[in-house]
């Protein structure tokens, strides 16, 4: 569920060069707050990957709904599940 959402995440990612010392930037439009930067194209994505990550933990942590991309979506049951049955 994880891989597939970023994966969609990431096929809607537009990068860009800009002036900066880590001159490329991303982002992911539709996930708020989710760019990244980095001094390769690849450091950017790496780091982009991340930014997603914790932006998914922490929107599920807050009980924030995460969109869904492309039919791709992350939910989690509030209702208790056994460990050990």
């Amino acid at each position: 569920m994880f891989a597939e959402y970023i994966a969609a995440a990431l096929e809607r990612a537009e990068y860009e060069i800009i002036d900066d010392p880590e001159p490329y930037y991303a982002r992911v439009p539709g996930l708020q707050g989710v760019w990244a930067t980095g001094k390769t194209f690849e450091e950017c994505r790496k780091e982009l990957i991340s930014t997603i990550e914790e932006w998914i933990v922490l929107g599920l942590r807050m009980g924030h709904t995460i969109p869904s991309i492309d039919g791709h979506t992350i939910s989690v049951s509030l209702e208790p599940v056994a460990v050990v049955e």
